[in-house]
């Protein structure tokens, strides 16, 4: 019950409200030199611009704020985390730690990718329990095993491209 009359005490304050705000009268000015429209509400300010009165529905108009230039950003070197150094043994030192950790993850997915395409057997790998007398089971294992050849040959292909990238040994 008290929230009825809540209720209904509320919609009848905004509908006064409502009722005095479109009562007031909105002006359309043109912009500064073909700028956006500016919306006014004090009638003698309007009739010395020479503004047109606007009719119909409420306007609203919120002021955005001007964008400020950001500087373009500067993308770090691949593989690298810390700044680069232009040569000395410190970045020698990191450019062949790097290398060493890519080219044992490589040997990895090679390995992997190898005992992977065993059990593929050019797209008929062995039954196993069960995908005897549940072939739906057979084809997903199958499509399953595609798709991990194709995402470790993804793997290997971007760590040889980022080995690419390190400067040779001197």
């Amino acid at each position: 019950m008290k929230h009825r009359l809540f209720l209904s005490l509320t919609s009848l304050l905004l509908a006064c409200a409502g009722g005095a705000a479109s009562a007031q009268q909105i002006y359309r000015c043109a912009g500064v030199a073909g700028g956006a429209p500016e919306y006014i509400n004090n009638a003698k300010d309007a009739q010395s611009r020479n503004c047109k009165l606007v009719s119909g529905g409420n306007v609203t108009v919120v002021q955005g704020s001007p964008v400020a230039k950001v500087p373009p950003r500067v993308a770090p070197n691949a593989g690298s985390s810390s700044p680069r150094t232009e040569s000395g043994p410190e970045q020698r030192v990191r450019d062949s730690d790097s290398r060493s950790i890519l080219e044992s993850e490589l040997k990895k997915v090679e390995a992997k990718l190898a005992d992977q395409q065993k059990e593929y057997n050019n797209g008929e790998p062995e039954k196993q329990g069960i995908e005897g007398r549940n072939y739906q089971r057979y084809l997903d294992r199958v499509a399953d095993l595609k798709d991990s050849i194709a995402r470790n040959q993804s793997d290997i292909a971007g760590l040889k491209r980022e080995i690419s990238r390190l400067p040779t040994a001197n």
